[in-house]
């Protein structure tokens, strides 16, 4: 990290990448273990497919395939990172941290290192700290990772949760640049719904309401779904508004891949177009804080997405809590390839 401030730079992502694990569960060997169907989940999620970590596979190690991907595709050096900032709600371990782990395992020398735990929304608020340590100068090269291994605190034989998660990571490297790369943010908060969507610890009850759920994932899904609607219908508008631009002059729209049903439900009532919409779930299911990446990541390899398009990135999630931001793509690989093709 700088010994002292700079001056203020703009922010932009200048390289990405992304990985999956190599386990496919589909959803027929989902209706082999709990009463459903393909055509149920399709219909219901529009999710087909998502990876599952080997028992032996954390999310640290996600995280560490993601950026080596990364470096393939886009030749970069992390050697003078000064910040890592990881986003994920299934750590190894309470502590160490998974940033100070990832650290370790690249060899940065002399980058910090935290966890951010906010859901679903935790890839966008990591790309808000870093923005914020480049834009201020307080460091120079800003690691964010969204990684999660949802698999291991699923519950499979919860019918309305288990259809839903997956594991994968991606990760991008943001630095000063000539031009803004990130051009707003918006954050909102519902804390008095945090019982509708957590997993338990260490305190019984989630204000007041009693936990249950035995560490894995609970989830009122029509709660939720209500509430996820209700917010970025509101939430959208107001930051195209923030970063001076319209419907129009957007290309793409990047939501947490948490359901279709619910996207397109949005996307309806915004007016705005499923064509133009990115979504990670349909092979790699809800994978929380990566989601987001992953989305990025499809469009980057099937050449959907181009230096020049503008994004408007949308997580929400357990807290309940929103984190957006409108970014402008400058990042040009120099290799393509599918996040799975990073193997272990």
């Amino acid at each position: 990290m700088p010994a002292a401030y700079q001056r203020p730079y703009h922010a932009a992502i200048t390289a990405f990448g992304a990985y999956v694990p190599q386990r496919i569960l589909n959803n027929k060997e989902l209706s082999e273990t709990v009463e459903t169907s393909d055509e149920w989940i399709v219909q219901r999620t529009g999710i087909r497919e998502r990876r599952i970590a080997d028992t032996s596979e954390f999310t640290s190690d996600l995280c560490y395939r993601a950026v080596e991907d990364m470096i393939r595709r886009f030749g970069v050096s992390l050697t003078d990172v000064d910040m890592i900032v990881v986003a994920t709600i299934t750590p190894d371990h309470p502590m160490p941290s998974v940033a100070a782990q990832l650290q370790a395992r690249l060899g940065i020398e002399r980058a910090g290192a935290i966890d951010l735990a906010a859901a679903c929304a935790g890839f966008v608020y990591g790309l808000q700290v870093a923005t914020a340590f480049v834009a201020s100068g307080m460091a120079r090269k800003v690691l964010v990772v969204g990684g999660e291994t949802l698999s291991k605190v699923t519950d499979y034989e919860d019918r309305s949760t288990c259809i839903l998660f997956g594991d994968g990571a991606g990760v991008c490297l943001l630095e000063p640049a000539a031009e803004p790369g990130v051009l707003a943010f918006g954050n909102h908060t519902v804390g008095h719904a945090a019982h509708l969507l957590y997993r338990s610890g260490l305190r019984p009850d989630v204000q007041g309401t009693p936990v249950a759920g035995n560490g894995c994932i609970v989830q009122s899904g029509r709660e939720v779904f209500k509430l996820a609607v209700q917010t970025l219908e509101a939430e959208v508008p107001r930051l195209l508004t923030d970063a001076g631009l319209s419907t129009a002059e957007l290309d793409w729209f990047v939501p947490h891949s948490a359901n279709l049903r619910l996207i397109e439900s949005v996307c309806e009532r915004m007016g705005w177009p499923m064509e133009k919409t990115l979504f990670s779930g349909e092979w790699y299911g809800n994978t929380s804080s990566a989601s987001i990446p992953l989305a990025i990541q499809i469009a980057i390899d099937d050449g959907r997405l181009q230096p020049g398009h503008t994004l408007l990135l949308a997580g929400f999630g357990s807290g309940f809590v929103y984190a957006g931001a409108v970014i402008r793509w400058s990042a040009v690989p120099s290799s393509i390839h599918t996040p799975h093709e990073s193997e272990a």
